[in-house]
């Protein structure tokens, strides 16, 4: 009998003590849960997000194995916020590296979590930043065609690649999407510096919206490039240009400057009056003058006109009238189904499919 007792009293102990575990570790998860969101709301900045992360911070070494030491023959561009290299991971990513001479900051912290926050399949992703050695960098995914104003306008040398009209209402659409995607954000993320050359394709010519926010970054520390406040660049808001305000509608003005640029191949230039040159089009019978020469007659007077009024329209002087870039975006994919519909030959109850391979032709 005392032999089943002292069992029973053994297994009760060991129930008891199993309990006691079971409740420690629940208590301790609890806790662990408490600090981390504790610790992630103390760390964010900005507008909030259901997405925020918080970027990842990359030690200065790691970058400089993926950039050959920030070496000259990975130099790739100079932008608003520096330098720009290209580099590989050795995870295998291909990334883009932003630096610039500044002491570190917390706030630059702060707000580099937010900006990394924010994503969209149309927008460049921030991966990561890096303090270290008086230097401040920036981590992008690396987007490997370059920029739609490379394509319309060569680089030093004249353009590869001939886009068709079709093509670029579908790279208008989809840019308008990261824009609208900004702007539906609360409060509204204003890009402040949105133009045709920060506007990147990858391989299969999806654009993404590059350099959002970057302007507003640097206003915020406080240390903006003086070269960055160009009273002159045709893409700024007229109404906004001399005190550099910048607002949702000040980005829709800039989407209709890229729209001029991507409808004419021509470089948009401050001292010219875009408005009153796109009004000018409008009016005239002759479509074909504005029109980029290289989409020679692949599109419809219709379409194209409509394209027009709706640069004319973001393009308004008073920016409380121009559209909103979710309107634009609507009527861009309007646009650019009708216009599928109008150039697509259906015979005899057949169909005609264009694959995406043959949306591009190399110019000869």
């Amino acid at each position: 009998m005392s032999a089943i007792l002292a069992i029973s009293l053994g297994g009760a102990a060991g129930g008891v003590a199993l309990l006691g575990a079971v409740t420690v570790l629940v208590v301790l998860c609890l806790r662990h849960r408490r600090r981390t969101s504790d610790s992630s709301e103390s760390n964010s900045s900005g507008p909030s997000h259901p997405d925020m992360q918080g970027a990842r911070c990359m030690p200065l070494e790691e970058l400089k194995s993926a950039t050959n030491n920030f070496s000259s023959s990975n130099l790739i561009g100079n932008g608003m916020f520096g330098e720009v290299f290209n580099g590989l991971l050795q995870d295998g990513t291909i990334i883009a590296v932003k630096r610039r001479h500044s002491p570190p900051s917390q706030e630059f912290i702060q707000e580099v979590n937010y900006l990394s926050s924010i994503r969209h399949r149309n927008l460049v992703k921030l991966l990561g930043y890096c303090q270290d050695n008086g230097m401040q960098m920036l981590v992008y995914e690396y987007v490997p065609n370059g920029s739609v104003s490379t394509h319309l306008h060569g680089n030093g040398h004249a353009p590869t690649v001939r886009l068709e009209f079709k093509q670029r209402l579908s790279i208008a659409h989809r840019t308008a999407k990261g824009l609208s995607h900004l702007h539906s954000l609360t409060p509204p993320a204003v890009h402040m510096n949105f133009k045709t050359v920060n506007v990147l394709v990858d391989e299969d010519f999806t654009p993404k919206v590059a350099d959002a926010g970057i302007r507003g970054l640097l206003d915020r520390l406080g240390s903006a490039d003086p070269s960055s406040r160009i009273c002159n660049d045709p893409f700024l808001d007229p109404r906004g240009r001399e005190a550099m305000i910048f607002s949702i509608q000040s980005d829709v003005y800039s989407f209709g400057v890229f729209l001029v640029e991507l409808i004419s191949g021509r470089r948009a230039v401050a001292d010219k009056s875009i408005i009153e040159w796109v009004q000018n089009f409008l009016e005239s019978s002759d479509i074909s003058a504005i029109a980029d020469s290289r989409m020679a007659s692949g599109f419809t007077s219709e379409s194209m006109k409509e394209l027009l009024r709706l640069a004319s329209w973001c393009l308004n002087q008073m920016g409380e009238h121009r559209p909103s870039m979710s309107l634009v975006e609507a009527e861009i994919h309007r646009i650019r189904e009708q216009e599928i519909r109008l150039t697509t030959i259906m015979p005899e109850a057949t169909t005609t499919v264009t694959l995406g391979s043959q949306l591009f032709t190399a110019s000869r």
